[in-house]
């Protein structure tokens, strides 16, 4: 049974370039990294770089979202702005997010909440019919 997320290893084209955004615009901290590739840390998160020069991202909505708190989510927008990073889409859902682009094409969001905050708020404000499994009683906020 799969437990959680163990790690996410991307593809990229240009190895020393992703480090860099990585590392000094959105934060991670490096825990290795070697000719072909790299480990870091977003919170408990294990993210691995490896350099392809046939790497290609995905298209459509697929996107990897990272945390980031209220207070900080602010200073986290003027970081991407002043770096000139590429905005991908508007937030229409629940949560303060930012979508964005890493160097190689990646899409990639921050997001203020988690899925608690999310079911809550889909159950409070459903758009179109929506299927509810059961959860313990305390998983989803009250409002």
């Amino acid at each position: 049974m799969i437990t959680g997320l163990n790690h996410l290893s991307i593809a990229v084209r240009n190895l020393p370039v992703s480090f860099k955004f990585y590392k000094d615009i959105l934060g991670f901290k490096p825990l290795c990294r070697w000719s072909k590739g790299t480990y870091l840390l977003a919170g408990d998160l294990w993210f691995c770089l490896f350099e392809d020069l046939k790497a290609s991202p995905g298209q459509g909505y697929t996107h990897f979202a990272f945390n980031v708190s209220r207070e900080t989510f602010p200073k986290f927008i003027d970081r991407l702005k002043k770096a000139k990073v590429h905005l991908w889409k508007e937030n229409i859902s629940e949560g303060d997010s930012v979508y964005f682009l890493d160097p190689d094409g990646y899409q990639l969001e921050i997001h203020v909440g988690d899925w608690k905050s999310r079911l809550s708020h889909k159950k409070q404000h459903p758009w179109e019919e929506v299927e509810f499994f059961d959860l313990p009683c305390d998983s989803v906020k009250k409002s």
